[in-house]
C-alpha cells in the first residue's frame, strides 16, 4: 500500500518532522530528509504491527489531495512510501482453490519469471490484495 507522507522542516530544531497523515500519531523526527524517509518506514511498520496485535484495521491510504490543503502541512515536502501490508493482515491459513489448468499454468509462468512473487500463494495473495485494496 502506498501511503503519502509529509516532511516538515523545523528551523528552530534544524530537523524534519515526518508525518503519515493517514495514521494519526505515526511520525518521527530526523536531521535530514534521507534519514527521515528511512526512519518513517520503520515507524509505519511498527505502527501497523501494533494495530495487527490489537486486531485493528489497517488505515486506508488516501490521496495527496485529501491532505495537501490542510494548514498543518503547508510548506511540507510530500512523498509516498510503499509498505507491504501482508505481514500485518493476520495469521496465514491454508485453503484449497480450484482454478482452470491454463490459469494455473499462467500463474506458474509468472512466478517463475518475476522475482516479486516467490510462490503461487504469494502471487494469489498479491492479486487479492490489489483487488481488495479499497476494502483493506
Amino acid at each position: 500500500m502506498r501511503f503519502p507522507i509529509v516532511l516538515l522542516f523545523n528551523p528552530e530544531k534544524n530537523d524534519y518532522k515526518i508525518t503519515v497523515p493517514d495514521m494519526p500519531g505515526c511520525e518521527c523526527r530526523a536531521k535530514t530528509m534521507d534519514m527521515g524517509l528511512n526512519e518513517i518506514i520503520a515507524v509505519i511498520e511498527s505502527h501497523l504491527s501494533l494495530l495487527a496485535e490489537y486486531s485493528e484495521d489497517i488505515p486506508k491510504a488516501s490521496t495527496f489531495e485529501t491532505h495537501v490543503s490542510k494548514m498543518e502541512y503547508r510548506g511540507g515536502v510530500w512523498a509516498v512510501v510503499d509498505i507491504d501490508i501482508t505481514p500485518f493482515l493476520g495469521k496465514s491459513h491454508k485453503i484449497n482453490v480450484t482454478l482452470p489448468e491454463l490459469l494455473i499454468k499462467k500463474i506458474d509462468e509468472r512466478v517463475a519469471t518475476d522475482a516479486e512473487h516467490k510462490t503461487r500463494s504469494g502471487f494469489l495473495a498479491t492479486a487479492a490484495i490489489n483487488e481488495l485494496k479499497n476494502q483493506l
